[in-house]
């Protein structure tokens, strides 16, 4: 029997928006690829948003959105996802960033994985 392993893409980021339908990758630490003897399971979102706009923050699965988790000016969010799905072997995750364009802000991500 194989031990589940935590993962976690975290860390508070400086972002500039270029507009909410041109999401980009938010920082390149935000990117996890499944190692290949393993699968992957996507927990939990928490997201702080210091700008005074609502921003976006996207999972991006293999270069397409899997999740959307909107975060509203100076709010926070956690969301638990409800429906948990298995990442095979290298599957590739990101986390993007969509804002209104020019607005400036910081964003807390955390992320939780885990390996199993």
């Amino acid at each position: 029997m194989r031990d589940s392993v935590p993962q976690f893409l975290q860390g508070v980021f400086e972002f500039v928006g270029a507009g909410l339908d041109k999401p980009r990758l938010l920082h390149e630490k935000l990117s996890y690829i499944v190692p290949p003897d393993r699968r992957t399971q996507p927990i939990y979102f928490r997201g702080g948003n210091s700008s005074g706009e609502m921003i976006i923050a996207i999972l991006m699965r293999d270069g397409a959105p899997m999740r959307y988790f909107a975060i509203g000016s100076k709010a926070g969010t956690h969301v638990p996802l409800a429906v948990v799905e298995d990442l095979p072997p290298d599957t590739r995750i990101d986390i993007f960033l969509a804002a209104p364009g020019g607005v400036a802000g910081f964003i807390m991500v955390d992320v939780g994985l885990v390996e199993i």
